[in-house]
């Protein structure tokens, strides 16, 4: 059971001290608990008094990530640089995750190739730009007893677009629109951009 329970927390790397009220050191109240190394190996049933001098040997600090466990299991870490680095990558997920933006771009099942090619273009601005884009085929009133035009027309924009952007959500019907998400191949444009410079 404690196993199970720590094998589980360890694979999610980010779970280990979730809680403020997590106990370190003196604050842990057991009296034997499951020790797991700095390296991350497993080093067997312990008194509490010894797992502390353990962690006391090496510098570094005695920390319960699984209270309920029986016995419960600490681990030997660096608690305060452990709590740094889960701040910065919080702080990093926070950031990632502003930065994706999702843009729409419209068509008609019937769109003549002047207004593609510039709809592609602005596709193609947005993926660049490192936005996912959601394509939207509109229908109005007959055009809807032939839904193969707009998945062609989606088909033909995945397939123009195939070297920068991958399909993340095939085309759907919903309603009366047909949809489709691309994202942005990440480096796609960088080859671009170097291409661009060796022509000039």
């Amino acid at each position: 059971m404690a196993l199970g329970y720590f094998c589980s927390i360890q694979e999610g790397g980010k779970d280990i001290a979730k809680s403020d009220d997590t106990r370190i050191n003196d604050e842990i109240t057991g009296t034997t608990c499951r020790l797991i190394g700095v390296d991350g190996s497993q080093l067997g049933l312990f008194g509490i008094r010894d797992a502390q001098r353990v962690a006391d040997e090496q510098g570094l600090d005695l920390v319960e990530i699984a209270p309920n466990a029986n016995p419960p299991v600490c681990r030997v870490m660096d608690y305060g640089k452990f709590k740094y680095q889960q701040a910065m990558k919080a702080k990093q997920a926070r950031k990632n995750q502003s930065k994706v933006e999702v843009k729409e771009m419209k068509f008609r099942p019937k769109i003549d190739v002047g207004d593609y090619e510039t709809k592609k273009g602005h596709v193609l601005r947005f993926l660049k730009k490192g936005a996912r884009v959601k394509v939207t085929i509109m229908f109005r009133g007959r055009e809807m007893a032939h839904p193969e035009q707009g998945l062609n027309v989606l088909e033909r924009l995945s397939e123009d677009l195939k070297q920068y952007a991958t399909v993340e959500s095939a085309p759907k019907l919903e309603g009366r629109n047909m949809l489709m998400l691309l994202a942005p191949i990440k480096g796609a444009f960088d080859n671009e951009a170097s291409e661009a410079e060796a022509n000039q």
